[in-house]
């Protein structure tokens, strides 16, 4: 079945093309490099993985049920609709709002998948290069493994949300080296780690789970790669500069804060567009989502050294401003052993169950 198929409104294009600019650059320099980043590109190739066979495609998921949420996590909640919903709507509620937020970590990855090429298209450094490289595999695998669960497992998938294609567009669009980095490392996959690991650690089913944790223990890698390269490049550039990449920062988290929200999702079930607009607005849950959306961002920036005036005030509209203070590399700690702790209990029950079979056929062959 053709992807065109499972999409609840198909796009008109199933191409979409941005126009590139900027310079492709070689460095013919292959002896140096910062240390931290060539150690950073030996534990992205380390780290590879198959996701065909690390992930356990044969647990069953329920396609009305697949991540387990909770009725008070949908925006219809407590409304007028809802009372009047059938055990069934609600069953399709919940698989819609699912192939929504799994579609957008699609589009996402392999908008992911592209900034990557570009960085290591257009980066002067080498060592920025090989690891860029690394990244850009880890992301074609990301984009393989959330298409794959969308076919497979819910059967149904939503078309790019408009706000994220033009953070997208603005962060492919621009000519200047670190704006792939900027845009994409720190912004996209920034809010896509928050809303990964929010369903991580809330959901019990075991198959997305696995799938979240693994793809967050690479994602831990890339966040570090950005805030490394841009680390030392905005040590360079003037206060202008700065506030231009300040600018792109603030108006691309409002950007996501107001419409990256599933209004899409609302008006697929009759709904009109500001009702289901007030409908969003008004979910507790969806507050503490926005909330925790930018708990990567904040601190991510402020490590970085984009920190003016103007971008606190944006952040204390927000009501993120404190997010500052949090700490990045634990987080990132943190997902890299989740991930493993799920490879050594699924392997430990794997071991154990052969181990079982061959006593058990020993035992048979002795009687």
């Amino acid at each position: 079945m053709s992807t065109h198929e499972l999409y609840t409104k198909a796009p008109s294009d199933l191409q979409w093309q941005v126009p590139a600019s900027g310079a492709a650059r070689f460095s013919w320099e292959y002896d140096e490099g910062r240390a931290r980043l060539l150690a950073l590109y030996q534990k992205g190739k380390d780290k590879q993985w198959d996701g065909a066979t690390r992930i356990d495609w044969d647990l069953e998921v329920d396609p009305y049920d697949p991540l387990g949420t909770p009725d008070e996590a949908l925006s219809l909640y407590g409304t007028r609709h809802w009372a009047k919903m059938t055990e069934k709507d609600k069953g399709d509620l919940r698989r819609h709002y699912s192939s929504w937020q799994f579609s957008q970590f699609l589009h996402g990855e392999q908008g992911a998948m592209v900034c990557a090429a570009r960085i290591v298209e257009s980066v002067p450094d080498l060592d920025a290069k090989l690891y860029s490289a690394t990244q850009t595999m880890d992301e074609a695998r990301h984009a393989e493994i959330y298409s794959r669960f969308l076919h497979e497992k819910i059967g149904m998938l939503y078309p790019v949300n408009d706000s994220l294609q033009s953070l997208l567009g603005d962060t492919l669009r621009d000519s200047r080296w670190d704006m792939p980095y900027l845009g994409m490392q720190v912004l996209i996959e920034g809010l896509a780690l928050a809303a990964f690991g929010m369903i991580r650690d809330t959901t019990d089913k075991p198959l997305p789970q696995q799938i979240l944790a693994y793809v967050m223990q690479d994602e831990a890698r890339h966040v570090a790669f950005g805030r490394m390269a841009l680390r030392d490049y905005y040590k360079q550039l003037s206060d202008a500069e700065l506030r231009e990449r300040e600018e792109f920062v603030i108006e691309g988290c409002y950007l996501m804060r107001d419409r990256l929200r599933g209004v899409e999702v609302l008006e697929n079930f009759g709904i009109p567009h500001q009702e289901a607009q007030d409908f969003s607005e008004q979910s507790e849950f969806l507050h503490l989502f926005r909330k925790l959306l930018f708990s990567r961002i904040v601190p991510c920036v402020k490590d970085i050294g984009l920190w003016g005036p103007r971008l606190q005030k944006a952040y204390l509209d927000m009501g993120v401003f404190e997010m500052g203070d949090s700490n990045l590399d634990l987080l990132m700690t943190q997902d890299e052993e989740l991930a493993e702790a799920l490879d050594k209990q699924r392997f430990e029950a794997e071991d154990a169950a052969r181990v079982a079979e061959v006593e058990k056929a020993i035992a048979d062959g002795a009687a």
